[in-house]
């Protein structure tokens, strides 16, 4: 693993703790979103893959555990104001979200390409 500009004491949670972290695959497709915290984060660089905090059952969850679709982190990556994470994966398994779809993001609002 190699470390970046970002120390990890440098990133800043919002007041519950959390942050969000938007995950996408190899070819940059976003899979879902989902929340960390400082121990979520340690344990994601500790394991390389990814680990997050669930917010309704409020306890850690390792992506993949029960279900196989497991999800080897690449790289992690901050925005400018350190409070949002970009997490790069290799998927395995039939996809990241929990319906059985390889993204969470299948559902459109609005589409607007012919404008």
């Amino acid at each position: 693993m190699g470390l970046g500009e970002v120390l990890v004491g440098d990133l800043r949670y919002g007041e519950r703790g959390l942050m969000p972290a938007i995950v996408i695959d190899e070819e940059g497709r976003v899979l879902m979103l989902a929340y960390v915290d400082a121990e979520a984060l340690s344990r994601m660089l500790r394991d390389g893959e990814t680990w997050f905090y669930s917010r309704s059952r409020q306890e850690y969850w390792h992506k993949g555990a029960t279900s196989g679709n497991t999800q080897k982190v690449l790289s992690i990556l901050t925005d400018c104001d350190s409070d949002t994470l970009l997490i790069r994966v290799r998927q395995n398994g039939a996809g990241a979200c929990h319906t059985g779809s390889y993204s969470c993001f299948t559902h459109a609002i609005a589409r607007f390409e012919d404008r």
